[in-house]
């Protein structure tokens, strides 16, 4: 049976995140529950949980895991580039993200995802959707597939891969990209390459960077004062944009770009709270891989 992962830096997270035990808070991406678990095991009688993920496998199974806790949890099948227009201006006290894919998405041979199995190109982690991996690694022109695989994946024989792939259209199966790319690649470097192009596809399938630039555009508007915001990633990507999103809406003014221009004052929407990424320990990373390359970021918003 596919499993669902082990919450990554959980204590961590709700550090962090947790300062009201009566407030509402929201786990963009809710999964199997492991993280909205145990922020429920700390809030108040009154506290409340609202969940999203696309998901409806991972829904099925944070739901069965949050049932315990009857209506104080709020389950929503929706991206969490949706948070805005979900909450319908309501207040929070706290929004986690924690980005990437599951275990269970990995693991299950329907969904496509992994490098290590041959099953049919998907990757959808909304299953609802339309456009799958199949679809951008089949149709689209090997200039566009080049650009993505590098942008997306940092691949450095993304040109090289690209035009292996349109050669070799149709390719139906993760089995059949994977060898394409171990061809391009060779032996030495393969898993890397395998995984930054698998990883890249990915992330052009879901809009992953679109959708977290979406969601953090609303956290200064949806987040209570004193309310915060928790990002895990677990790529380069995903950090800097979350880094510099941070640090923009903490920012005192806006730099003119002009010595002669005196730079414009601006209100902090954001407090920065980790001047650097928090990382697992050894002791996590040894007991969940999946640990090792998590990055927290925490930002909230100033009390009034």
């Amino acid at each position: 049976m596919a499993t669902y992962h082990e919450p990554v830096l959980c204590r961590e997270a709700l550090s962090f995140l947790l300062t009201d035990k009566d407030g509402v808070y929201v786990d963009g991406t809710l999964g199997s529950g492991g993280h909205a678990e145990s922020i429920c095991e700390q809030l108040s009688p009154r506290g409340r949980l609202i969940g999203f993920d696309a998901d409806g496998d991972a829904i099925a199974e944070a739901g069965k895991r949050l049932q315990r806790f009857g209506e104080r949890v709020t389950i929503v099948e929706a991206n969490f580039r949706l948070l805005r227009e979900r909450l319908a201006g309501a207040k929070i006290a706290g929004l986690l993200l924690d980005l990437g894919v599951s275990s269970h998405q990995l693991d299950d041979g329907t969904r496509g995802f992994s490098f290590r199995s041959d099953d049919r190109l998907d990757m959808r982690m909304d299953r609802r959707a339309q456009f799958s991996a199949w679809d951008v690694v089949n149709t689209y022109p090997e200039e566009q597939l080049a650009k993505i695989l590098w942008e997306y994946g940092e691949e450095r024989l993304s040109r090289r891969i690209a035009r292996s792939v349109v050669r070799a259209r149709p390719v139906d199966t993760t089995g059949s990209l994977a060898s394409i790319v171990e061809r391009c690649v060779g032996g030495r470097f393969l898993t890397k390459s395998l995984a930054r192009v698998f990883q890249a596809l990915r992330i052009e399938v879901n809009s992953e960077l679109g959708s977290l630039r979406e969601v953090l555009a609303a956290v200064p508007d949806v987040l209570q004062p004193g309310g915060r915001c928790v990002v895990i990633s677990y790529h380069s990507l995903e950090d800097r944009i979350v880094k510099d999103f941070f640090r923009a809406e903490a920012a005192e003014r806006i730099p003119s770009g002009n010595a002669l221009v005196p730079d414009t004052p601006r209100v902090p929407r954001l407090t920065v709270l980790t001047k650097k990424p928090v990382v697992a320990g050894k002791e996590e990373y040894e007991r969940n891989p999946r640990a090792r390359s998590a990055k927290l970021r925490a930002a909230a918003r100033p009390a009034l």
